[in-house]
């Protein structure tokens, strides 16, 4: 362990455990200086520093975020991936050629009132301070700007339950034409499975039971979702509607195909082998599909009706249907289970979640449901008494006789004797 000089800036040269560490303590006071040093070396033994070997600290930011990247790949999918590589984008542009090390809790509140100026959302900017962390975690620099940094308020966006009528009309408009038949398919699994959209493009045929009814989540967004999900008659008739459309164009299913072809609706021959990105554009255009007052034709909202004999102003008439996102599906269906009296336990299993507070989240229980179980508090307060005055109230009755206890066991209640018998003795 020693002090020394570069300039005007004292470092510290130590090692720990076999692994040396060369620092500067960024003061020209000695007597500042020994204090940091001993800071350094409680830092190194708990593992909060890093060695002077490692360099990323040391690394210009835009080059640190590309290395941590690359070193996620094998990690993560690569959605999650280019989803991380996005949210680094805008942080790379601000800090640039700035060294890790030097990055401060005062320039992570610079950066995120100028995101804020710049009009976005304070969850999208949580986001990418959250990106922001991950590297300098890397970097064994977050502990130092943890303390200092607060996430920025969200606004939390309810998710929406659907009402019976609301259902019945999702349903009726995803079977009215041919290129919404992918989301229809699709929303029915969620639906009655409460499967994310990106487990049900991810499906193959081998995660299939056909004798079980039953199908196997090999991969989701978190290994609490990776499960095994009875199908029920709805889910199961999606299942094998997919099965005879695939029949249809492949003429056989393989194992490794996916129940939801790449390219699907684009082209005459989609490619089993892969995944489709999505049914982002159907399923917009189905939630926001109107009906005509006069006529009743299905359409795209618009100033007049699209059919050339009617005409009519349609300009103020909005979809009953319109903000519904697919993962609201989920929450339906968390919903549903949750109003149905299904344990807690049962519903984790089925939705994959692995905590409480996360079904607290996602469930979201309808007011009807509240009203009926307030409703049925009046009338058991109404009837005499809640049930439980019936079943803790237990009426007195007569004391048996000791001597029947005496003739079971004996003095030691070690014998048993039919006590049939012994009431007909006494």
């Amino acid at each position: 362990m020693s002090l020394f000089k570069r300039g005007k800036t004292w470092w510290t040269d130590f090692s720990v455990s076999g692994v040396r560490y060369r620092i500067s303590l960024d003061t020209t006071d000695w007597r500042e200086a020994q204090s940091r040093e001993k800071e350094k070396i409680t830092q190194a033994s708990t593992g909060k520093l890093a060695p002077s070997g490692q360099q990323f600290a040391r690394l210009a930011f835009i080059e640190a975020a590309k290395r941590y990247v690359e070193s996620r790949m094998l990690q993560l999918a690569p959605r999650s991936v280019a989803k991380e590589r996005e949210l680094l984008r805008a942080p790379s542009e601000h800090f640039r050629n700035t060294p890790l090390y030097r990055i401060a809790a005062e320039d992570l509140w610079a950066y995120q009132e100028r995101r804020a100026s710049e009009g976005k959302a304070a969850v999208y900017i949580n986001m990418e301070i959250g990106a922001i962390r991950r590297v300098l975690k890397r970097a064994r620099r977050w502990h130092l700007l943890a303390a200092d940094i607060k996430p920025l308020r969200e606004r939390h966006r309810e998710a929406r339950v659907l009402s019976p009528d609301e259902k019945l009309r999702l349903a009726r408009i995803a079977g009215s034409r041919a290129d919404w038949q992918t989301a229809r398919l699709a929303m029915r699994l969620s639906l009655n499975t409460t499967m994310r959209g990106c487990e049900i493009r991810g499906l193959r045929w081998r995660d299939i039971d056909f004798i079980e009814r039953l199908l196997r989540i090999r991969q989701s967004k978190t290994e609490a979702g990776e499960r095994v999900i009875p199908l029920n008659h709805e889910a199961w008739g999606a299942v094998l509607e997919l099965r005879d459309r695939a029949l249809s164009w492949f003429g056989e299913t393989r194992p490794d195909w996916f129940l939801f072809p790449r390219a699907e609706g684009r082209t005459k021959c989609p490619d089993p082998t892969l995944p489709m990105n999505g049914w982002r554009t159907a399923w917009r255009s189905l939630t926001r599909a109107i009906e005509c007052p006069e006529c009743g034709q299905l359409q795209a909202p618009s100033e007049r009706c699209a059919n050339g004999r009617c005409r009519a102003d349609i300009s103020r008439l909005k979809s009953p249907l319109c903000g519904l996102r697919f993962h609201d599906l989920r929450h339906h269906a968390i919903t549903e289970l949750a109003e149905s009296q299904t344990s807690e336990q049962t519903i984790l299993a089925i939705a994959g979640h692995v905590s409480p507070r996360m079904l607290a989240h996602y469930s979201h229980v309808r007011l009807e449901a509240k009203r009926k179980a307030l409703d049925a508090l009046a009338s058991a307060s109404s009837s005499g008494g809640y049930a439980t005055n019936n079943v803790t109230n237990v009426p007195a009755t007569p004391m048996s006789n000791p001597q029947v206890t005496e003739k079971i066991g004996g003095p030691g209640l070690t014998r048993t004797t039919d006590l049939t018998l012994i009431r007909g003795a006494l």
